[in-house]
């Protein structure tokens, strides 16, 4: 057995961002395109996650912040640490290999991995040094490193924390429909919801607030629009949130 100790620390970031058009869940990505200097062969083209290795003077969360700053230019969104990925062979796909050798960098590599929680019409894509695109976290393109694994369990994170946190109004707009909120659930937990069951349940939480405004610019009758009131929720329930769907 080795006893070799040479390692890097790096933090990766899933960004979660729902279109209220589209109804659709989405995860922004990076391309990793690398052609040969020899043969101009294109030798890898895939979609990956941003991540960043965490200097010396950088808590995880600092890293974690600006890697989300530098890619959409944001800051303070919701955000989670949930799990770390250190298996020794998590980068050994030969592709990765390939980016690997070109690259430079320690094929061990321990990431910590976050998820953030945004709405798609904040990020800015045009001009963007990055080149990302969302895509549908039930339709991904294909995906580098360990990327999908990680994915996919943030996601699976993201199911458990939204029936126990009201953590799904920072994928909304700041005034919105009850059937956008119903359509938001429905694209996370993946499942039809009952419409006037969950209009009654939803419109009932005194933190659910109906505002004097409809929407506007729509072809169809206009909705009630409501927003989501922090201050009345954490007043309410300072342990814990349960929404029954």
């Amino acid at each position: 057995m080795s006893t070799e100790k040479i390692l890097n620390l790096s933090v990766d970031c899933v960004v979660f961002g729902y279109d209220t058009n589209t109804k659709s869940l989405n995860v922004l990505l990076i391309n990793r395109f690398l052609k040969s200097k020899l043969t101009e062969e294109i030798l890898v083209n895939d979609f990956v996650l941003t991540g960043y290795h965490v200097y010396n003077d950088e808590t995880l969360d600092d890293t974690a912040t600006r890697v989300l700053k530098e890619l959409t230019g944001l800051t303070n969104q919701y955000k989670k640490q949930f799990k770390a990925f250190g298996d020794p062979d998590r980068l050994t796909n030969p592709k990765d290999l390939i980016w690997i050798e070109n690259e430079a960098f320690n094929l061990r590599t321990i990431t910590i991995a976050y998820y953030f929680l945004l709405k798609t019409e904040d990020v800015n894509l045009e001009n963007n040094t990055f080149n990302p695109k969302w895509f549908p976290v039930n339709t991904l393109p294909e995906i580098g490193f360990d990327h999908e694994k990680i994915i996919l369990e943030a996601y699976e994170d993201l199911k458990v924390k939204c029936l126990s946190e009201p953590i799904i109004f920072k994928l909304l707009p700041d005034k919105f429909t009850i059937n956008e909120v119903q359509d938001l659930y429905q694209s996370i937990l993946g499942i039809e919801i009952d419409n006037r069951n969950f209009r009654r349940k939803l419109i009932n939480k005194k933190y659910i607030i109906a505002l004097d405004e409809k929407q506007v610019g729509v072809s169809k009758k206009p909705s009630q629009l409501y927003m989501f009131s922090m201050d009345i929720y954490n007043k309410m329930f300072s342990k814990n949130y349960l929404i029954s769907i």
